[in-house]
């Protein structure tokens, strides 16, 4: 496994294109390779996630199986006399986690859920909306996936009784966009909500913690969702 974090240049076209287009962005990352990742497999996929620290500060991180080759990016979207990116491997930060480990996260994700108005009526997959909700969510699949969000010691400023998470829910992003069909070539509308998670987390079962880094938490994660990074905690 490798991680892979790739500095967008904002200012050019090829950049702004990509920063747009969820669908473009996907395609440009499955370039990096020279096979084409097997994303039914069930293990390891590749994933990737932006984050932007301010209006020119944009990366790009990419966790996936084989090492990528970004220089179609850096021509399109980076600086490519004087930047590229940098690619370390990640097993062995993988292999170091640890029961109790504390450690600082950041998640992009689509927090969807299904409902159906009447029983006839098909289940629809359907985007949480509130903060709350988007919470929710996430701790409703930590243990699963192998982590305990921290919970604050102090009594809830609200004075509810529930835990009040080391967590932070923000950078909510309504998306839709055109994709075509791979059957009938046909391009079809789709919808999506991305919210970023930062918080702190606490180290339950360190091999579905490295199947959730490696695999992903959640759906749409061929648009830059499900990528989870860890971060040491002060």
């Amino acid at each position: 496994m490798f991680l892979t974090r790739f500095r967008i240049n904002t200012a050019r076209m090829g950049a702004r294109r990509l920063l747009t287009s969820p669908q473009s962005l996907h395609a440009a990352v499955m370039a990096s390779f020279a096979e084409r990742p097997d994303h039914h497999s069930g293990g390891p996929r590749v994933l990737w996630r932006l984050d932007q620290q301010s209006r020119s500060e944009v990366h790009l991180y990419v966790v996936s199986p084989d090492r990528p080759d970004l220089t179609h990016l850096v021509e399109q979207a980076g600086w490519p006399t004087t930047g590229g990116w940098q690619t370390k491997p990640y097993a062995p930060f993988l292999s170091r986690l640890a029961v109790d480990d504390t450690w600082n996260f950041r998640l992009t994700a689509n927090p969807v859920h299904s409902i159906r108005r009447h029983a006839a009526e098909p289940t629809k997959r359907t985007a949480h909306v509130t903060p709350r909700h988007q919470l929710d969510w996430l701790l409703k699949r930590q243990t699963d996936a192998g982590f305990a969000v921290v919970a604050r010691p102090e009594p809830r400023p609200d004075g509810l009784d529930e835990p009040w998470h080391e967590i932070v829910v923000h950078n909510r992003g309504d998306l839709a966009f055109g994709k075509k069909s791979e059957s009938d070539d046909r391009t079809h509308k789709v919808k999506l909500t991305r919210v970023t998670y930062d918080g702190r987390l606490r180290v339950l079962d360190p091999d579905a913690l490295r199947r959730t880094l490696t695999c992903g938490l959640g759906k749409a994660k061929a648009y830059g969702c499900g990528l989870m990074t860890l971060a040491p905690a002060e």
